[in-house]
C-alpha cells in the first residue's frame, strides 16, 4: 500500500483520514503480585482523589470512573460550588476538604487527579509525589523551568506514577505520524513549524470586572494562592479557557496549548532539550483585564533541526487548515523533510511530495499499539507500576521549550541552554527568573533541583 500524497491538483488531494478519539475500553492490567510500597493487591480498587473540580478536572475524572474498580474517595477545591456537587455524586465514598494538603492525608487514598490552574500545579504535585499518590497531572506540567525539573525529581524520587494530561497524545493520528517520520520517507528533516490560532480581537474576555464581590463559598486567597495577589475577576475563574488571557495563572496560550502540539514532533523525531530559544510577540491589539501576550513567535534550536511556534489570539488563518472562511480555533505541525512535507493536525494528515522524490515509498505499517485511553493508560501504570507514555521523563522535554519561549519573550533575549547539565547558559538574569518567587507563605522546593 503507497502513502496517500497530494499533488498539485487541489481537488485531487487525498486525505489520510484517522480518528483523533482513540478511546477504545479495555480492562485494568491485572497482576498477581503485590503492589510495590502498597498493600493493595493489583486486583483491588484504585481508591481516587481530584484536586480542583472545574471542567477539565471533570472530564478526567469521568474517563477514570468509568473503569472497573475506580472508586472517588476524595475531592478538593476551594470553592463550595464546584466542590460539592462531586461530594454529592459520589456520595457515600467520597470526603470534600478546601485544602489539597489534608485530602492528601485521606486514608487509603492510592491516587489524585490534578486539575487546577497551572499555577499550582508544580506545588500540589511535589506535594502528591512526597505523599507517595500517584498522579495525573493536567497540563500544562508547570510554568517555570525550575519547577519542571523540581516537578520530575520528586516523581523520580519518590517512584509515583505520574502522566501528564496531554490527552492527544493517545490519538491514532498522532501515531500514524510517528510512524511515518519515523520510516524515514521524508528523509531529512531540517525544520518543525508548529501553530495554534484564533481570533479574540479586540475586546478578549472583557473589561472592567476587577472586582472586590467575591462569590460566597470561594477561597479567593487560597484560589490565587502563590501567584501575585490581584482584585477577583469573574472571567477568570469561568474555566481553564479564561486562564490563559493573565500570566499569572497560566503564561498565556503558549503553555496551555503547545503541550498538546510540539509533543507530536518531540515524539516523532525524539528530540531532547533544545540549545537555543528565542522570542518575539507582545499584548499588541486585544485590551481587556488580562495582561497575556495576544501574539507569540518563537524559534527552537536543536542540534541539527529548528522548530518554529507561532500564536496568535488576533488572527485565525490556518494555512492548509484554513478550511472553512469563519473564524475558528486552528492548529498544525508541518514536518519539512528532503523528500516531501508532512502536515497534520489532531485529526488528520497529507504529504506533499518534492516531485518524483517519494515515488515508490511505502505507507509504514501501524506498529505503535492503539492507546486504550491517556487517563486509562494512567490506571493501568498504576497497577503494573510502569511509567505511561507522558511521564516527566518525556513530557520535561516538552515543558521545557515552551518555558523557555516565555522567558525568552520576558527578557527580550535568546536563551541558552544546555541539555547535558540542564541549565541556562551565560545569563544569570534567566537562570534566576526560572526558579519561581511564591507569595507567602509557599516555598518552592529547592531540594528537588
Amino acid at each position: 500500500m503507497k502513502t496517500k500524497v497530494a499533488n498539485s491538483d487541489v481537488s485531487r488531494r487525498q486525505f489520510i483520514k484517522t480518528s483523533g478519539a482513540a478511546a477504545i475500553a479495555v480492562p485494568l492490567i491485572v497482576q498477581s503480585s503485590v503492589l510495590p510500597g502498597r498493600g493493595v493487591a493489583p486486583g483491588d480498587r484504585i481508591n481516587l482523589g481530584i484536586i480542583g473540580c472545574g471542567g477539565l478536572g471533570k472530564e478526567n475524572l469521568k474517563a477514570c470512573t468509568a473503569q472497573p474498580n475506580v472508586v472517588v474517595v476524595a475531592a478538593c477545591d476551594v470553592w463550595k460550588d464546584r466542590l460539592d456537587p462531586i461530594v454529592e455524586k459520589f456520595k457515600g465514598t467520597c470526603t470534600g476538604y478546601t485544602d489539597f494538603r489534608e485530602l492528601l492525608k485521606h486514608k487509603d487514598l492510592d491516587a489524585v487527579i490534578i486539575a487546577t490552574p497551572a499555577h499550582w500545579h508544580a506545588i500540589i504535585a511535589i506535594a502528591a509525589a512526597e505523599a507517595g499518590k500517584d498522579i495525573y497531572l493536567q497540563k500544562p506540567m508547570t510554568m517555570h523551568i525550575g519547577e519542571s525539573f523540581a516537578v520530575r525529581n520528586a516523581v523520580r524520587k519518590h517512584k509515583v506514577i505520574c502522566q501528564i494530561g496531554t490527552q492527544i497524545h493517545a490519538s491514532e493520528n498522532y501515531r500514524r505520524v510517528v510512524e511515518l517520520i519515523r520510516s524515514g520517507n521524508l528523509g531529512e528533516i531540517a525544520t518543525v513549524r508548529t501553530f495554534f490560532v484564533m481570533n479574540e480581537a479586540p475586546k478578549g474576555i472583557g473589561s472592567g470586572n476587577n472586582t472586590s464581590n467575591i462569590p460566597k463559598g470561594l477561597n479567593w486567597d487560597q484560589w490565587v494562592g502563590p501567584a501575585r495577589m490581584q482584585p477577583f475577576n469573574p472571567n477568570l475563574v469561568k474555566d481553564a479557557f479564561y486562564h490563559g488571557f493573565w500570566m499569572d495563572f497560566s503564561g498565556g496560550w503558549t503553555p496551555g496549548m503547545a503541550p498538546h502540539i510540539i509533543d507530536l514532533p518531540i515524539w516523532a523525531l525524539d528530540l531532547g532539550f533544545p540549545t537555543e530559544v528565542s522570542a518575539s510577540g507582545g499584548r499588541f491589539v486585544i485590551k481587556d483585564d488580562g495582561d497575556a501576550y495576544d501574539n507569540h513567535e518563537v524559534l527552537i534550536k536543536y542540534p541539527n533541526l529548528t522548530m518554529t511556534w507561532m500564536s496568535s489570539l488576533t488572527n485565525s488563518y490556518g494555512f492548509d487548515f484554513a478550511k472553512e472562511k469563519k473564524s475558528q480555533r486552528r492548529l498544525g505541525v508541518y514536518f519539512h523533510g528532503v523528500n516531501g512535507t508532512l502536515q497534520t493536525d489532531y485529526d488528520d494528515h497529507l504529504i506533499y511530495p518534492e516531485g518524483d522524490r517519494m515515488d515508490g515509498k511505502m505507507t509504514p505499517p501501524a506498529t505503535l499499539a492503539p492507546s486504550p485511553g491517556h487517563e486509562i493508560e494512567w490506571l493501568e501504570c498504576i497497577k503494573s507500576r510502569k511509567q505511561p507514555s507522558c511521564n516527566p521523563e518525556y513530557h520535561i522535554r516538552v515543558d521545557v521549550p515552551i518555558q523557555l519561549s516565555t522567558l525568552a519573550l520576558k527578557l527580550g533575549r535568546t536563551i541558552r541552554f544546555d541539555p547535558e547539565t540542564e541549565k541556562i547558559v551565560g545569563d544569570e538574569e534567566a537562570s534566576q527568573m526560572a526558579i519561581p518567587e511564591y507569595r507567602a507563605p509557599w516555598k518552592f522546593s529547592k531540594e528537588y533541583l
